[in-house]
């Protein structure tokens, strides 16, 4: 009879040892959450179907199950109808879009989340006084083409890299302010900041940091987890850029393979042959039972540890649109 310990609830031992170190926090953040409950509310206020512009948030799993609730994804809101609700991605949109709604006496919800917002916004308020924004960002991600869309066309420039800040060409260098995407690497954010004062002393930077204290916070864990694993696996859909950054971290921080899987089917087995150690992780959009998922397929070929390294507690909510909360 195979021999069971008292620490594994999962029954008896099937393979070599393992140990995981789950990173705290992980997966959903408040922007995330909103989000989807966004959806998910419009559906029962207005019922089926409703129009979402772009993926509600960066994850198949979440997509595919709004959309078996009733949610139809499109990528224009031109293929939206007039007569049906329509609710804007987490990431934000370009400001010419709600004005079309508007013009076509749409419904719609804005799911932007908060943290997004608080750039526009920004933009905006140093646009007013006269300055040339420089935003550091993703080409194409719907974030940076959002908040770039806040304001008219050369007045956002995009540098994605340090070698961009060198040929950037600017109206005024004496009359600049930048703005980031909120998903970025903290690391290579820093360094690309670092070039702009160099360039620009005069640039003027955000009141607080734009990158998002989820972001922050998931790769703080993922430092702290990486130099003690021989492999880390992020929970993550490809076009997740906070997914993405992750994997990044990881690599820059000790761990000598690191993964990105949308699911447990996704992970290469014969990569992690001999290892003891392995991290896991999860994007911001990414839910729990896709971690719960991994973490069971682990089980079924090894004996687990699970060791959770929390290095962060966040308590962060953001209400949802009054629209929703207002009877139908």
């Amino acid at each position: 009879m195979t021999e069971q310990t008292a620490t594994d609830p999962a029954g008896p031992r099937r393979g070599p040892p393992l140990t995981v170190l789950l990173a705290a926090p992980r997966g959903f953040c408040a922007g995330v959450d909103r989000a989807i409950k966004i959806v998910e509310m419009a559906l029962r206020k207005w019922g089926a179907p409703v129009y979402v512009r772009h993926e509600i948030v960066h994850n198949r799993y979440v997509v595919d199950d709004l959309r078996a609730k009733g949610a139809v994804f499109v990528e224009e809101l031109e293929e939206a109808p007039d007569d049906r609700p329509v609710i804007f991605s987490a990431h934000g949109v370009p400001k010419s879009v709600p004005e079309s709604a508007r013009a076509r006496e749409m419904v719609y919800v804005d799911a932007t989340c908060p943290l997004v917002s608080k750039v526009h916004v920004e933009a905006e308020r140093h646009h007013a006084k006269g300055l040339q924004m420089i935003m550091i960002g993703h080409a194409g991600h719907p974030e940076t083409e959002g908040t770039m869309g806040q304001l008219p066309p050369g007045e956002v420039l995009l540098v994605e890299t340090e070698a961009d800040v060198a040929t950037v060409e600017v109206r005024d260098p004496e009359r600049l302010a930048y703005v980031t995407q909120t998903t970025l690497s903290v690391d290579d954010t820093s360094g690309i900041v670092a070039a702009l004062r160099a360039r620009f002393p005069a640039i003027v930077g955000p009141h607080k940091e734009d990158i998002c204290y989820a972001t922050t916070n998931r790769q703080a864990a993922v430092k702290a987890i990486a130099p003690r694993a021989d492999a880390l696996l992020v929970v993550g859909a490809p076009n997740s850029s906070n997914s993405r950054r992750l994997v990044e971290v990881a690599s820059r921080n000790g761990c000598a393979y690191a993964q990105l899987v949308q699911r447990a089917a996704d992970i290469d087995w014969r990569a992690l042959e001999g290892v003891r150690s392995v991290g896991i992780t999860a994007g911001a959009s990414a839910p729990e039972i896709l971690v719960d998922e991994v973490i069971a397929a682990f089980r079924d070929r090894y004996d687990v540890t699970i060791e959770e390294v929390e290095t962060a507690t966040e308590d962060v909510e953001f209400k949802v649109p009054r629209v929703l909360r207002e009877p139908a």
